[in-house]
C-alpha cells in the first residue's frame, strides 16, 4: 500500500487518545470513522473533538470554517462492520489491556478489507502478540501517539516480528501527513523508546525515596532544575497517573525481569487510590494541599548521578538491543517527553565512564538488578559515548548539542537553532554553542557568509527558554550575568566579519528577535510573527534589544515594538525596515539560502571593512568615517579590486578570492 491509497481511516476507541487521534486525522483531510462500543462513549468523544476544534479556531490556529469542515469529516459509529468495512487504515486506541485489544482485533478482522493496515496505539504492549490475533501480521504495526495527540509532535512507529517494511514506511508517511514526527522503533520491546527511558527513571525516583536516600522534594528539584526536565519525576507521575506508570512497570517486569520491579512506594500509591491529579492526590496533594510546589534549590548531585546512570543504562539496552539508535532515542524523548536534550546526549555530556561507575557502585552496595550495567554501556563508554566513535560523529568539526552547523559548497556557513520541541527557545547551553560556532565559522576560510535559521516550521526562535533559566531562582546577580552573556554572544554575530542572513520562519519573539537583529539582512516567511513581548512579563529586552533595534528601525519604531509588546506580521516589519524581504512560506528556505550564497560570492575584504565601518560609526560618526577612509585605501591594493574591475569591463561575474 502507498500513502496515496489511504483516503479513509477508522479510529477504534473514542476515549482520551482515540478522539484526539481522530481529530488529528480529520484535520489532515482524511475521512474518519470514530467507533466505540456504546453510543454515549462515541458521542462524548465526538463532542470533545468539537470543543477542541472550536478552541483551535478561537486561538486562530485553524482558519475560518476549518473547524466545521474537519468535524464534517468525522462519522461517529458503534457498529463494527459499518466502522471498518470499507476503510484503508485502522488505528486502535482502546484501553491498555492485552485481552481487550485482542478481543477488538478478533472482531475487526472479520469485517475489515484484506489490504487494510492495522496500527495499535499501545504505549508498551507487544506488537507481535497483538498482530498474531489477526491474519495480517505483516500489515500490522504500532503507532504510538502521545497525549494529547493534537499537541504532541511524536509518533513512535513500531515494528512487530512479522511487520513488513512497506507497512512501516506507509505508517511513517501517514504520521507525517498528520503533521507529526515519526520515529521508528526497529524492534518490539516493552516501553518502546520513550516509556523505556522514562518509566524506569520514575521508578528509580521512587526507590531513592523508599530506601531513604532522598526526599520527594530533593528528587523533583534535581529532576526539574538540575537536569532541566519539564517536570519533577513525582510531579510527572501524578500528571500521567501513578496507576499507568505502575501497570507499565508490571508489564516490563514480567517480560524483562527483576530490573524493572515496581517500587513498593509506587504500589502503595496505587493501592490507596492516590493516582495523582485525576484523583486529587498522589505524591502531592491537589485538593487540600499546594500541589507540586517544587523548590528550585533542593537538588542533589548524588540523586542526579543516580538518575542519569539509570537513564544511560536504558539507552544502552535500547541501542545494544537494536531497538533504536542514539539519534532516534534523542529525538523521541525530546518530542515525546519534553526533555531539553536527548537522553543519549545527556549521558554523553555527563560521561559514560562516570555513570558506569555509579551503576557498579550501586550494584555492589545493594545487589539490585536495576543497577546491573548493560553490556553495551561498557562498549559505548570505551568508544567515547553513545554518539562517539561511530559514523555519525566521525570527522565532524562542527558538533554541537543545541544547534546544527554545516558548510555548503557555496561557502555558506549554515547555523540552525535545533530545539524544535522547545520552539527553538534560547537556553544558556544554546548561547554557549552559538558563541563557539560563530567563532569557528569566522575562523574558517572556506566560509564567506553565515545563514541563521530555526529547525522546524513553527519558530525561528520563540525567545529565551524561561523554564531552563528558572533554576536561577530570580537571583539578580545571576540575571545580570545572563544578560551580559546573551549580549556578548549576539554581539559576536553582529561583529562577524562575514555577512549574516537570518531566515525567519514562524515565531521570532523576544530573545529570538534580538538574535535576528544581529543579522545583516533578514528574510521572513508570510506566516512569521515578530515582536518583543518582554514588557508583558514586566521585563525588557535584555540581550541587546534596547540598543540594536533602534539602529535598524529608528528609535520611534523601536519604542513602539518594545512598549506595545505586540506581534507584527512580516509585511509590517518590512515597512518598518526590519525585514528586508517577506516571501511565501514555501519560498523561505530557498530565498534565504540564495541571498546568503550571493553574499558569499561577494568581495570578502570589502564586506569585512564595510561592516566594521558601519559598526564603528554607530556611536561616533567620525570614528566610522575614519575606518571607512582607511579601508578604502587598503582595498585599492587588493587583487579583488582588479578582479572586480576586469569583470565589470568584460561584463562578466567576478570571482573574488579575498586577496
Amino acid at each position: 500500500m502507498e500513502i496515496e491509497d489511504i483516503n479513509s481511516i477508522t479510529v477504534l476507541g473514542a476515549g482520551n487518545m482515540g478522539h484526539g487521534i481522530a481529530e488529528v486525522a480529520a484535520l489532515a483531510g482524511y475521512e474518519v470513522n470514530l467507533r466505540d462500543i456504546k453510543e454515549e462513549f462515541v458521542r462524548d468523544g465526538y463532542e470533545r473533538i468539537e470543543w477542541s476544534l472550536n478552541k483551535l479556531a478561537e486561538k486562530e490556529r485553524i482558519g475560518d470554517g476549518e473547524a466545521e469542515a474537519t468535524l464534517g469529516r468525522i462519522t461517529p459509529l458503534v457498529d463494527v462492520e459499518e466502522a471498518v468495512g470499507d476503510v484503508d487504515f485502522v488505528i486502535e486506541a482502546v484501553p491498555e489491556k492485552t485481552e481487550i485489544k485482542q478481543d477488538v482485533y478478533g472482531e475487526v478482522e472479520a469485517h475489515a478489507p484484506e489490504d487494510a493496515v492495522f496500527a495499535t496505539n499501545t504505549s508498551s504492549l507487544s506488537i507481535t502478540d497483538l498482530s498474531e490475533v489477526t491474519d495480517r501480521e505483516e500489515r500490522f504495526c504500532g503507532m504510538h501517539f502521545f497525549n494529547p495527540p493534537v499537541r504532541m509532535q511524536l509518533v513512535e512507529v513500531i515494528s512487530g516480528e512479522h511487520t513488513a517494511d512497506e507497512t512501516l514506511d506507509v505508517t511513517e508517511e501517514l504520521a507525517e501527513d498528520f503533521g507529526k514526527t515519526p520515529v521508528r522503533v526497529r524492534k518490539d520491546s516493552p516501553g518502546f523508546i520513550v516509556n523505556r527511558v522514562l518509566v524506569p527513571l520514575m521508578n528509580e525516583a521512587c526507590w531513592l525515596v523508599h530506601e531513604g536516600e532522598a526526599t520527594i522534594e530533593e528528587v523533583d528539584s534535581t529532576t526539574k532544575y538540575d537536569m532541566g526536565l519539564p517536570m519533577g519525576s513525582f510531579e510527572l507521575g501524578d500528571q500521567v497517573g501513578n496507576d499507568v506508570s505502575y501497570h507499565v512497570l508490571e508489564y516490563m517486569h514480567e517480560v524483562l525481569g527483576d530490573a524493572y520491579e515496581p517500587c513498593p512506594l509506587l504500589g502503595e500509591k496505587v493501592e490507596n487510590d492516590e493516582l495523582g491529579k485525576k484523583t486529587g492526590k498522589g505524591f502531592y496533594d491537589y485538593e487540600d494541599g499546594d500541589g507540586a510546589d517544587i523548590p528550585t534549590d533542593a537538588g542533589s548531585d548524588e540523586v542526579r548521578d543516580r538518575l542519569l546512570a539509570v537513564m544511560a543504562n536504558e539507552v544502552a539496552h535500547l541501542v545494544g538491543g537494536n531497538v533504536a539508535g542514539p539519534d532516534a532515542i534523542d529525538e523521541a524523548v525530546m518530542l515525546g517527553a519534553g526533555f531539553p536534550e536527548g537522553s543519549a546526549k545527556q549521558a554523553d555530556s555527563a560521561g559514560l565512564d562516570a555513570l558506569l561507575g555509579t551503576l557498579e557502585s550501586a550494584h555492589e552496595e545493594t545487589g539490585a538488578a536495576r543497577y546491573d550495567p548493560a553490556d553495551y554501556l561498557r562498549e559505548a563508554a570505551e568508544q567515547g559515548g553513545f554518539h562517539g566513535g561511530g559514523e555519525d560523529g566521525e570527522g565532524d568539526a562542527y558538533a554541537f548539542e543545541t544547534i546544527g552547523v554545516e558548510v555548503t559548497d557555496d561557502m555558506v556557513g549554515c547555523i540552525t537553532l535545533d530545539r524544535p520541541h522547545r520552539m527553538n527557545t534560547i537556553s544558556e547551553e544554546l548561547l554557549d554553542d552559538l558563541s563557539a560556532a560563530i567563532e569557528e565559522l569566522d575562523a574558517d576560510d572556506e566560509v564567506r557568509s553565515i545563514l541563521l535559521t530555526g529547525a522546524g516550521e513553527k519558530a525561528f526562535s520563540a525567545g529565551a527558554d524561561v523554564q531552563s533559566m528558572a533554576a536561577g531562582g530570580g537571583d539578580p546577580l545571576e540575571a545580570v550575568e545572563l544578560s551580559r552573556k546573551g549580549q556578548r554572544t549576539f554581539g559576536k554575530l553582529e561583529e562577524s566579519d562575514k555577512p549574516v542572513v537570518a531566515g525567519i520562519d514562524g515565531f521570532c519573539l523576544g530573545g529570538g528577535m534580538e538574535l535576528a537583529t544581529c543579522a545583516d539582512m533578514r528574510v521572513a516567511s508570510e506566516r512569521s510573527e515578530l515582536g518583543q513581548p518582554e514588557h508583558d512579563l514586566g521585563l525588557l529586552p535584555g540581550w541587546g534589544g534596547t540598543q540594536r533595534l533602534k539602529h535598524i528601525v529608528g528609535e520611534g519604531r523601536a519604542k513602539e515594538i518594545i512598549f506595545t509588546a505586540e506581534r507584527f506580521d512580516p509585511e509590517t516589519m518590512e515597512r518598518y525596515g526590519f525585514v528586508n524581504e517577506a516571501v511565501a512560506n514555501d519560498e523561505l528556505d530557498d530565498r534565504a539560502y540564495e541571498l546568503a550564497a550571493d553574499l558569499a560570492a561577494g568581495p570578502p575584504i570589502a564586506q569585512r571593512y564595510t561592516k566594521r565601518a558601519m559598526l564603528a560609526g554607530r556611536g561616533d560618526a567620525d570614528a566610522g568615517l575614519e575606518v571607512e577612509a582607511q579601508a578604502f585605501g587598503q582595498l585599492m591594493q587588493t587583487d579583488d579590486l582588479m578582479e572586480g574591475i576586469t569583470a565589470f569591463m568584460g561584463d562578466e561575474e567576478p570571482k573574488f578570492e579575498g586577496k
